[in-house]
């Protein structure tokens, strides 16, 4: 189904360049922070994201995170890239990829999100005529919902990963 399918699939954040993001055809991009920017365990982001960040807003794109999660848990690790943030999301819901795209003055469909869940991440962009690009998580996550929810993504992912770059 078409609501669930990410424009396309890399590995990690890293592997994201402005070329890349150029083809896209976005002028802004949409970060998650767990298991997309630094695990979900940690307030560290991954090695070289900071400087991938920066190489991104160079290039002329702007960059805001959009996180379901609370401001004690998003401020600290976006203060770390210098980056506005979005708090309490609610994704998939449209809330805060709206909100995102006002405060960086672009159209929905100029934006790109960046995360790695199919269910929050990918499905809200699509709700919004926004583009979406699914990454690997940097860690599994442990629990109930998250079993659910990476058992169901798994098929997806697989199927998906043989039509899309």
């Amino acid at each position: 189904m078409a609501l669930f399918k990410p424009t396309a699939m890399k590995k990690d954040v890293l592997e994201i360049t402005p070329g890349f993001l150029k083809k896209l055809g976005v002028k802004a991009v949409l970060l998650d922070i767990d298991n997309t920017l630094a695990s979900y365990k940690s307030h560290e982001p991954i090695n070289g994201a900071v400087e991938w960040v920066k190489t991104i807003q160079n290039a002329g794109f702007k960059v805001i995170v959009v996180s379901n999660n609370f401001e004690k848990r998003v401020n600290p690790i976006a203060a770390k890239f210098g980056l506005p943030f979005i708090t309490f999301a609610m994704k998939p819901l449209p809330f805060g990829y709206l909100r995102a795209s006002k405060i960086l003055g672009v159209k929905c469909r100029e934006c790109a999100i960046i995360g790695d869940q199919i269910f929050t991440d990918v499905m809200g962009a699509n709700l919004c005529s926004m583009k979406s690009v699914l990454l690997e998580p940097i860690e599994v996550e442990t629990g109930f919902s998250y079993d659910i929810r990476r058992g169901l993504e798994k098929g997806m992912r697989k199927r998906y990963n043989k039509t899309i770059k």
